[in-house]
């Protein structure tokens, strides 16, 4: 009678099980959870420069203050500069009514769609919509005003997270912390190697990509407010939220800059290509070029990943998943890097671009090496000891 083992499959199956019981429960407490991930990708972010600080001889409670309170400064100049734009918007509404009603009577000609040149633009799209239609968009709109009031007060809770995360990642704190927790010398001076080199990774990813987003939306909001377009401000935050979508985020912000210019400066095309071009530059030149130069080729994601991310965290987490869907998978990869048991698990992750030398079996080979080159000589010393006993 053959005898079979049933351990594969019930890995495999129990290994689907948790899949499915995490990503439920990554649903269920999304409310609780979103600050949490927030708080601990920021604290990646400010982590080196609270070490840099704290280099210094400043004490790192005070490197702490004194980085949330810079950071607070900028988000509150970002906001009041959006508000404005946003208000801005308004006010000159009147000046493009005239585009919108000649790009829309264009469309409706096009597709039979309703017009009637005495109403007003947001009368005549009205108009054409199904009552199903107007539902959803009267539901969405109700959305957005809560989602804003809940993206207050996530805010406010990731910041509260934050501070006391960044107290617990005192380097001291954290050293007495492990040393307590691991009295083996051996084991504790992996898992050390392990959390430095998954915090070195993780920290050095996400100030890159924080970094070219920030100049990818300063040089695109600096190239519209060159080419005298209205509202650059926006398209420069547009920009540098969705730089942090990999290629998908920088061709939607391009194809809405784009759009936009066009709806500016029709019928003069020679702006709406030079605003096209520069932009489009931009985003090739620091994501294609000088991020991954600067990140190093192996922290890369699968183009599928990419997508396959974006889809299941936008459905967990809304546009904020969408936002941290790609940061998350590169933490997994980094964190997988440093252990030799899912290590393949962060291959597959990649891009296909990896170093065999910086993988964890290559290293426990290498350290090997130096053994097996030593007896390799010690054999072929006494070969030769043996051939010299036979000539003489």
């Amino acid at each position: 009678m053959r005898n079979t083992n049933f351990a594969k499959p019930m890995f495999v199956m129990i290994l689907i099980i948790t899949g499915i019981i995490i990503a439920t429960v990554l649903k269920i407490t999304s409310s609780f959870l979103i600050p949490i991930t927030l708080a601990v990708l920021f604290a990646f972010v400010f982590y080196p420069l609270c070490r840099r600080l704290s280099s210094m001889h400043i004490p790192w409670m005070l490197s702490i203050v004194i980085v949330l309170l810079l950071s607070i400064s900028i988000l509150y100049g970002i906001i009041n500069l959006l508000a404005s734009s946003l208000s801005s918007i308004v006010e000159v509404y009147p000046k493009y009514e005239a585009r919108f009603n000649s790009l829309y009577r264009l469309i409706s000609t096009t597709f039979q769609l309703p017009f009637d040149e005495n109403q007003s633009l947001w009368r005549n799209v009205w108009s054409s919509l199904s009552s199903q239609m107007k539902e959803t968009l009267q539901t969405m709109a109700l959305s957005l005003s809560s989602s804003i009031l809940s993206a207050v007060k996530v805010l406010g809770v990731m910041i509260l997270f934050l501070i006391f995360l960044l107290i617990e990642m005192n380097p001291r704190l954290a050293k007495n912390k492990i040393n307590a927790a691991f009295p083996d010398l051996a084991f504790k001076t992996k898992i050390k190697n392990i959390i430095s080199k998954t915090m070195k990774d993780v920290s050095h990813y996400l100030s890159i990509k924080f970094f070219i987003s920030l100049m990818t939306g300063i040089l695109v909001g600096l190239t519209t407010l060159i080419a005298r377009m209205d509202f650059p401000v926006v398209w420069g935050f547009l920009a540098f939220v969705l730089n942090f979508i990999p290629n998908f985020g920088s061709i939607i912000s391009w194809a809405m800059t784009t759009l936009f210019a066009a709806i500016v400066f029709a019928p003069s095309w020679g702006q709406v290509i030079i605003v096209s071009i520069l932009v489009i530059t931009i985003n090739m030149v620091l994501g294609s070029f000088i991020e991954p130069r600067w990140e190093g080729e192996d922290l890369g994601l699968s183009p599928f990943v990419i997508l396959a991310s974006l889809s299941f965290w936008s459905w967990m987490w809304g546009f904020i998943g969408m936002i941290l869907a790609v940061p998350l998978m590169v933490v997994l990869k980094i964190a997988f890097e440093n252990s030799s048991i899912l290590y393949p698990i962060s291959v597959l992750l990649g891009n296909g671009k990896v170093d065999a030398a910086e993988s964890p079996g290559a290293k426990k080979d290498d350290e090997k090496k130096p053994e097996a080159d030593m007896g390799t000589d010690v054999e072929k010393s006494s070969d030769i000891q043996e051939q010299t006993q036979e000539t003489e």
